[in-house]
Formats: structure tokens, sequence, C-alpha cells
């Protein structure tokens, strides 16, 4: 037990890291669609051979109909769909008491009741007439159709065909009233005529809510499938051209083998595949920072902070996948690596993307051509980006991923259909929407520098500005300092440019490294213009002291001006462990029996632990010790280097730092030559 508690307690980073990857795993499998993929990819073979093995029918299954032959039959369908219209019985019998009453009314009682009931009974008699075969009401699903197109009529629910022409209009009801009236022997036409033209009204009327109804259920009705392929029947044989007919078996066959792979056994071991491509693909990213960016591996903040722009984008992608209303190309994927790259080099930028466009791959549709054309998109935004001194370099960008996606899918969509006439134009919508939402890196690298305590180049940027208040306070209390500070930042600059590195922060960190030396600048020689050294009424260990507390005071000005960390390192390791040799050698001098106490003379450290703190140092101590040169000369320029290099090599100084002896023979000839060009130094050519 106490073994375990032990364990706990010494490797709780190692188990925070394993309980960030678990958390990460587990959000992408639930996030991850659980029916099985179809373990064969085909959507670029339409017109090529099939190059798998033969491939037999593993169950019965049903042809599905493609889209254009059911659009086809559902165009066939609002073809022939015939309107409905409904048979109203109670107007005819209100018409017929209201005529009964009008005539009562109007009817002269000095006339004969037998010709009074004779006309009564004729008027009835015409109006069953009349509504016996309908007076139609006009509606726009009847405008302008001819009088024999055929319509349904319900009449006490049961659907009769009819024509058109089967049913009066208003002006064809009266007209008829108005022969039968003139033929007949009724007498005073002329009054009984109005009261009949009152009884006209419309009993038959489109009936909108059944012919949707109806056509709704004969769409529906359309079946989703033609011909039945059955269990071991030969779909497709090696080396077979997939045909137009061929393909859509194919793509029958994988919806239906995905529908059914949802069973319950069926979405364990989906599941349970799911874990373990996704937990190798998670695996070979730590290990791929634990091998080759073990500072960033070792930083459980950054751990996290990649962790979760991994997840992000894989839940951005599921949400996109099932959604029907736009493509998956529409989400900005090079957002990751552009905000990757803000705070990290390029290769971890890459690799990143590549894992995250691995995964989302197994949600996408076309995994492959999702994959390519991602892949390429984001090395492209890498590129565009490797170092990021303006805010144009995004815009930059944007275009250029837009255009790797455009010619991409140009490229593919010709490869698999052998011309251009399927290309889908407005696929280059998407890709342009995509391009223009990786903009918003910009504001986000803002966000997570606050959220995470990171340092973007953006930032640095702004730090290097010379014009910056806590840079104006150094050139004007130490100018000695300053000055100095300027030479060792192009110094290493290009140094770090050289060998491979963050130039920027190098530059940056170059600029604030003596900061500390604003406290007491006089007692630095590099401010003491007026030839006063304070240092002569102090002993050599009081001396000592006091360049020493540069590096702390330079820590505490840093903190309280809100310094990144990245940049306050370059403060603690400028000078690592070396010691103040004058002040050391002129005390072991003085007083040659007394024992020293070397701590005093020894910087506090840490010693560098980056190729750009190591840089710093060495550019730092060489531009410094050049000003005490008497002669410059490249002989004497040479040696300075050399000494002053290797005796940091001799104190191990860089031991910490991932830095090769090739680099640092390398730095040696820049420094050289830089110095040389800083003093004026003629080359010598051989005579």
């Amino acid at each position: 037990m106490k073994k375990i508690i032990s364990f706990i307690r010494h490797s709780h980073p190692e188990i925070y890291k394993g309980i960030l990857f678990c958390i990460a795993l587990s959000v992408i499998v639930y996030v991850f669609p659980k029916q099985g993929k179809f373990k064969y990819e085909f959507q670029n073979l339409k017109g090529k051979p099939w190059y798998h093995e033969d491939l037999i029918a593993p169950f019965d299954f049903a042809i599905k109909k493609t889209q254009e032959e059911l659009a086809k039959e559902k165009s066939e369908v609002l073809k022939n769909a015939k309107p409905y219209l409904r048979y109203d019985a109670n107007v005819p019998k209100a018409k017929k008491a209201a005529f009964e009453a009008a005539l009562n009314a109007s009817w002269n009682k000095k006339s004969s009741d037998y010709l009074k009931q004779r006309t009564l009974e004729f008027g009835k008699a015409l109006i069953d007439s009349i509504y016996a075969k309908g007076i139609i009401q006009p509606a726009d699903a009847l405008e302008n159709k001819p009088m024999d197109y055929s319509v349904f009529l319900l009449n006490n629910n049961i659907a009769e065909e009819h024509d058109l022409n089967d049913f009066y209009t208003a002006k064809t009801a009266y007209e008829y009233i108005e022969d039968q009236l003139y033929a007949s022997k009724i007498t005073d036409v002329d009054r009984i005529l109005p009261l009949l033209e009152n009884s006209i009204a419309h009993n038959i009327f489109y009936d909108k809510e059944t012919t949707e109804k109806v056509l709704k259920q004969s769409i529906s009705d359309i079946a989703p499938s033609r011909d039945i392929i059955l269990k071991d029947q030969s779909i497709v044989s090696k080396g077979e051209i997939i045909d137009a007919e061929k393909f859509q078996v194919l793509e029958s066959l994988k919806i239906e083998y995905e529908e059914q792979s949802n069973g319950t056994g069926s979405y364990l071991f989906i599941v349970l595949g799911q874990l373990i491509i996704i937990a190798i693909c998670l695996s070979v990213l730590a290990a791929f920072l634990k091998f080759f960016r073990k500072d960033i591996y070792s930083d459980n903040g950054k751990v996290t902070f990649i962790l979760m722009l991994v997840v992000l984008q894989v839940v951005m992608a599921h949400f996109s996948i099932n959604s029907q209303s736009f493509s998956i190309y529409i989400l900005p994927f090079c957002i990751l690596p552009i905000i990757i790259r803000a705070f990290y080099d390029t290769r971890v930028a890459l690799f990143v993307h590549i894992v995250t466009v691995l995964i989302i791959s197994f949600m996408a549709p076309n995994r492959f051509e999702f994959a390519f054309i991602q892949l390429l998109g984001g090395m492209v935004a890498i590129f565009s980006i490797v170092n990021m001194r303006n805010r144009s370099q995004i815009f930059i960008s944007a275009v250029l991923i837009f255009l790797t996606y455009s010619i991409s899918y140009i490229g593919i969509t010709i490869i698999q259909e052998g011309n251009n006439d399927v290309i889908t134009w407005f696929d280059f919508a998407w890709f342009g929407v995509s391009a223009l939402l990786t903009l918003f890196s910009y504001p986000l690298i803002f966000i997570f520098e606050k959220l995470f305590g990171f340092t973007s180049d953006v930032s640095l940027l702004e730090l290097s500005d010379t014009n910056g208040k806590l840079l104006r306070e150094l050139a004007s209390r130490a100018p000695g300092t300053f000055q100095h500070s300027l030479q060792v930042a192009n110094l290493a600059e290009e140094a770090i440019y050289t060998i491979g590195g963050n130039s920027l922060l190098v530059r940056t960190g170059a600029l604030y490294h003596d900061i500390g030396k604003m406290e007491m600048p006089m007692y630095f020689i590099e401010n003491q213009a007026s030839g006063i050294n304070p240092h002569e009424d102090l002993s050599y260990d009081e001396s000592a002291g006091i360049i020493i507390s540069h590096v702390i005071k330079g820590i505490e000005i840093a903190k309280k001006n809100n310094l990144p960390e990245q940049i306050i390192d370059f403060i603690r390791t400028h000078h690592g462990t070396t010691m103040t040799a004058y002040f050391y050698r002129s005390f072991k001098k003085a007083f040659p029996e007394e024992q020293i106490d070397e701590n005093k003379f020894h910087y506090p450290g840490p010693i560098p632990f980056s190729k750009e703190t190591a840089v710093l140092m060495m550019a730092d101590s060489v531009e410094a010790a050049s000003r005490s040169l008497k002669k410059y000369d490249a002989e004497t320029i040479d040696a300075l280097v050399e000494k002053i290099i290797d005796s940091q090599i001799e104190q191990n100084q860089f031991a910490n730092a991932d830095i090769t002896f090739r680099d640092i023979n390398t730095l040696k000839k820049i420094f050289k030559k830089k110095l040389m060009n800083m003093y004026h130094v003629r080359v010598e050519y051989p005579r």
C-alpha cells in the first residue's frame, strides 16, 4: 500500500496525463458514429476496374434506386397527380328553399294557384338538374386547365373521376337556366329568371387538404429499391469494370451492411474498434511529444491545450456529419495547425494536424478524398505562417488554403471521373467559407494566450517593439545596456535562424535579458560614460553580489510588468551558473590565503534548457567581452569567441539544452563574422 501511495505521489504528472488522454479518448469515441463501416472504398472506381478480391453477397439485399431514378418517379407522380373536389349536398337544399320563399313573396295573389305550383315545381326541377351536375368554384389549381382535364369528385367519401367539362360554371349554369326558361311554357320569364339566378351557387369545391394528402401518400409509396440480390450471388469480380449498375449495387450493399451493423453485438465490436483506432492515434501523438518535444510533454497545461483542440475539431466534424444542411468541407480544419504553430513549432503543428485528420477521416464521407485535401491544406497553412510576423500572413494563408482545396478537389474529381463535367462548383463555396473561417484563428490565438498563459509570435512582436514602455525605460535609465541588448538581439537572431529555432523568441528575450540593470545602471561598465566606477569603493564580493543581483532584479521587474514566462526564462538563464570571473580572480589575488566562498561569485542559474536560451547566453557573453578588446582584427575576435564558448562548454552550461557540437561550431562562425562586421574588421586576403 505504501508503494502505491509513493508511486502516486511521485507520478501524479504522468497520472494526470493518463487521465487527460482517457478523457479525450472517451469524448471522441462518444461522438463517433456507431454504425459499421463498409470495408471497401469504391467511390472513385466508377468506370474503372474492381481491384479488390471477388465480392460475393453476404446476405439478401435490395438494390436501391438512384437519386435520379427516385426524382424521375417523383416527377411522374407530380405530373400525373389529379386534384380532388368536394361535393356539398347542402347547397341544393338551401337554394331550393330560398327559391320557394322568394317565389311566394313575389307571387301575385290574384294569379292562379295552379300556375304558381307549376312554376315552383319547374324551378325546383331546374335547380335539381343544375346541382346534379354541379357548379364548380374557380381555384388556382384548376386555372388554365383544359376542359377535358381529369379530376376526382368526392361525394359521401366515394371518389369518382370526371372531366372539368362535366361541371357547370356559374356562367354556364345561368345560360342553361335562361335557355330552359325560354324553351318552357312558363309565363312571366323576366320575373322568374332573377329568382333562379339567385339560386346559382358553387357546390363543388377544390379540396386542397385531400389533394395534398393523396399526393404525399403517392410519393411515399414510391419504392426505394428495385431488384433483389440473393445471398452468395456474385456482385463483382476482380478486374471487372464498375459501370453505373454495378456501382449502385455496391452502394446498396454498403447501405444495407451499415444498417445491419446496428445490433447490440455489432455495436460493442464497433465501439471496441473505435477505441483501438483512436487510442493508437492518441498514443502516437503522446509518443511524439515525449520523445521529440519533451518540453511540451512535461507541461500538463500544454498537453491539455493540444488535446482540447483535437477533441474540439472532432466534435465539430461530428455535428457537420449529422447535419444535412451543409458540407463537412465548410469547417475550418486548417485553423488547428495555425493555432498550434502560433505557440509551438511547425513539426508539432503538422503532427497534431495529421493525427486529427486521420481520426476525423473515419467519420467523414469519402475518407481518402477528405484526408488528402485536409492534409494538403494543413501543410500549406503551416508553410504560409512559418514566421508569423504580421496579421496579413493569416489572410494570405486563408487564400492559399482556398486555392489548395480547390485545386486538389479538381484534380481528384478529374482522376475519378475522367472529365470535369461532374465537378460540383457549389463545393468551391464551401471551400471559400472554410478559408474565411480560418481568419478567426487570430482572435482565438489571443483568447488561448490569456486562458493558458502562452506566448504567441504576435505577442512577441508586440513585446519586441523598442517603443514599448519597459524598453523605453531601459533606454532612458541604462542606455549602454539598451545598446548592448540590441547588439545581442541581432547576434542571437541570426544565429538561431541559421541552426533552426524561434528567432523571434530569441530576439525578444535578448531585448529584455538585462532589464535588471535598470536598478543600478552605474555599476555596469557599459553605462559608465562619466568614467566613474562605483566598484572602486566596494569589496570584490560586494561587487560580485551587485553584478549577480541584476538577474534576480530582472526577474522581479519582468513579473511586475507581466512579461511571459518564456521571456523571463531568458533573464534567468543568460548567465547560467557561471562565475563573475573578474571579481573572483581579483579577490583570490588580493587575499590568497583566505578561504573563498565561491557561491558568492556564482550566478544562481538555472543553466539554459533550450536551443534559444543557449544561443542567447553565447551571444550575450561574446558581445560583452568584445567590448574589452584593445585590438579588433580577425585573429583577436576568433580567439575571443573560441575562448568564451569553450569555457561555457567546460562549465557544462549547455548540458540541458538540445544543441549539438555541430550547432556550436556553426554559431562560432556566425558570431565571428557578425563581430567583425560590427567592428568593421577587414578580411585579409591571401597575397
